[in-house]
């Protein structure tokens, strides 16, 4: 399906195909709760456009979240969605910074290197455990996962974004890809604060002089060197520098030895880089790969009960078996192309007129009578009708002895979007009857707010020839 771009705003920028199917399936949420829609014209157009059930489906929803205003919501919760995550990589780089200076401390004592190790990467690997364990437990978001989506609902602040946090996790949880499009979020987070910690803790060990010792009380020396030596082994593979035996057991005492200080440098920038930075690259590019090569795949869910019903109304029968109604005479065959380029010839329709009052007048050639729409049947029929063959200029006679109520405007409007142009035409009252004035002066006013143009006397000749 092509991206959608309004009809109301040309200037809309295209929506992905993850834009679309989000804002499809927000829609689907909405009429579960709050019941259908008014969709009768959003359907006419759906069946117009053509395509398979799910493209239509797709146009429909479409349609309704630009007129609804829930398109715009979109684009107030991504803005609320970037804003959180810019807000999460501040917090990340500040974060980051905080755990160098805590595990460093501020030079006047030595740094005793587990604990420095344990401020570094405790909470990163207790938090990497606890995402790697999300796998068994059938979890999909994190600590920092929920609070980037509760943040981007919470700065979208539009009452039309309620259904599309839901929308969203909905859609992606049926390819499971929840998990990786939070994982690679949380993963580039922590990246950005180990990241930012590494560079604080070069800073600083390239700028003062740190002593490192181990402390215990109730473990020999040989458990620091096994230990050291473990964790300082995979480090040893990328370059980083691992103290040997005699200078971890020479370390339970501060060593004023520049080759020991230079030793344990290098060996907690190492464990750091391999067991913190490292780890989170690596799993953030995978969730990355994943979210990539899963939302390829996304597709509607048509066995879901929200768009079982559409079927009947987006896909009839009649058509399904390829039959459909002759075009009347009046309606000229379309070109192809968009509505401006489709739209030819002109057309007079009437809308609830008295009987006595003689109907059609004398119409110039070439321009078609609709008739008089009394029924909802009609005013579907024509409708429907416009909606494959739109017509280049359209009049509407109205009579303005009725009050141009709720129903009669939204039939007016939703003709003049089936035409390139079109006139309202208030018919004269019939002779020994006056118009009252007041009435008059409402339909006035609800044309202007229709921003549609009232036609001074018949509009025959402008539908004849396009001009007065």
């Amino acid at each position: 399906m092509r991206p959608f771009v309004s009809d109301a705003n040309p200037h809309t920028s295209p929506l992905s195909r993850l834009d679309q199917l989000w804002l499809t399936e927000a829609i689907r949420l909405r009429e579960e709760h709050a019941g259908p829609l008014d969709d009768a014209e959003a359907n006419r157009r759906a069946n117009a456009a053509g395509g398979d059930l799910a493209q239509r489906i797709q146009a429909r929803a479409l349609w309704l979240a630009e007129r609804d205003g829930q398109t715009q919501a979109l684009q107030h919760w991504r803005q609320g969605a970037q804003l959180a995550g810019l807000l999460l990589m501040v917090l990340a780089l500040v974060s980051g910074v905080g755990l160098a200076l805590a595990a460093l401390g501020d030079g006047q004592r030595p740094v005793n290197l587990f604990w420095a190790l344990g401020s570094l990467l405790g909470l990163h690997l207790l938090t990497l455990l606890g995402w790697l364990l999300s796998f068994g437990l059938g979890s999909n978001a994190s600590v920092l996962g929920r609070f980037w989506l509760w943040a981007s609902g919470k700065l979208a602040r539009d009452a039309q974004a309620a259904h599309l946090a839901p929308a969203l996790l909905l859609l992606l949880q049926r390819q499971g890809l929840t998990r990786w499009g939070l994982g690679a979020l949380v993963h580039g987070a922590w990246l950005l604060s180990l990241g930012s910690a590494l560079l604080v803790l070069l800073l600083l060990l390239a700028t003062r002089r740190y002593g490192f010792v181990w402390e215990t009380t109730i473990l020999g020396g040989d458990t620091f060197v096994f230990l050291a030596q473990a964790l300082g082994a995979l480090p040893s593979l990328f370059g980083f520098n691992l103290p040997d035996a005699e200078t971890i057991r020479a370390s339970s005492n501060v060593l004023d030895q520049e080759a020991a200080r230079q030793a344990w440098s290098g060996w907690l920038l190492g464990v750091t880089f391999t067991y913190g930075l490292l780890p989170r690259l690596l799993l953030g590019l995978f969730c990355l790969w994943r979210w990539l090569r899963g939302r390829a795949r996304l597709d509607l869910d048509l066995g879901l009960p929200g768009y079982g019903l559409l079927r009947e109304r987006l896909q009839p029968a009649s058509e399904r078996l390829g039959v459909s109604d002759a075009a009347p005479a009046e309606l000229p065959e379309p070109q192809a192309g968009s509505l401006d380029g489709a739209s030819q010839g002109a057309l007079l329709v009437a809308i609830e007129l008295d009987d006595r009052r003689p109907w059609p007048p004398a119409l110039p050639k070439g321009v078609g009578d609709a008739g008089v729409l009394d029924s909802r049947e009609q005013r579907q029929r024509l409708l429907d009708q416009l909606s494959r063959f739109p017509p280049e200029r359209l009049a509407v006679a109205c009579d303005p002895r009725r009050s141009p109520d709720r129903g009669t405007l939204a039939l007016i409007g939703e003709l003049a979007r089936s035409a390139s142009a079109t006139r309202v035409w208030l018919l004269p009252a019939p002779s020994g009857e006056a118009l009252d004035s007041q009435r008059l002066e409402d339909w006035h006013q609800a044309l202007q707010r229709l921003d549609l143009p009232l036609a001074q006397g018949a509009p025959l000749t402008w539908l004849e020839t396009g001009h007065d």
